[in-house]
């Protein structure tokens, strides 16, 4: 995806199970944030600081979204430990994850495997990637994103 071109549409389930689609929320700047797994050390890390800085990104009127590979409940018990404010879906079926072409060769310890690559991408009012963020770190990434906002 580059930033300039339209972003592609979803429909997910939220934690609670309800749909979600991108034109929901036409009118409005999006944060579209994918992560690899619920639970795991630096996917807890962005989505606590995502948690943190909430309150700044509803004061610009910016919605945030993570998006993983994780069930509708694993979203659920992952928004309720860590009290997460934000909207989470879950795309098993990786729809919007090959949409946005987070679904990538990642190699750890020399082993070579796919999975989702952490990218965040800003995406303006009219449906339109205004920034591409790819591999970004845990910790900065939500205080990075509301920076340039």
């Amino acid at each position: 995806m580059q930033e300039g071109t339209k972003a592609p549409a979803f429909t997910l389930k939220d934690k609670d199970g309800r749909d979600v689609s991108l034109s929901d929320f036409a009118g409005q700047k999006v944060v579209l944030y994918f992560y690899p797994k619920d639970n795991t050390p630096g996917c807890t890390r962005q989505a606590c600081a995502f948690a943190a800085a909430y309150d700044g990104f509803k004061a610009k009127n910016v919605v945030v979204i993570g998006v993983s590979r994780d069930s509708v409940a694993s979203h659920e018990k992952f928004a309720q430990k860590y009290n997460l404010p934000f909207i989470l879906l879950s795309d098993p079926e990786l729809s919007a994850i090959q949409a946005y072409g987070v679904w990538q060769e990642k190699k750890l310890y020399g082993k070579v495997s796919m999975g989702v690559v952490r990218t965040t991408f800003i995406i303006d009012e009219n449906g339109v990637i205004e920034k591409v963020m790819p591999k970004v770190k845990p910790d900065t990434n939500a205080a990075e994103v509301l920076a340039m906002l």
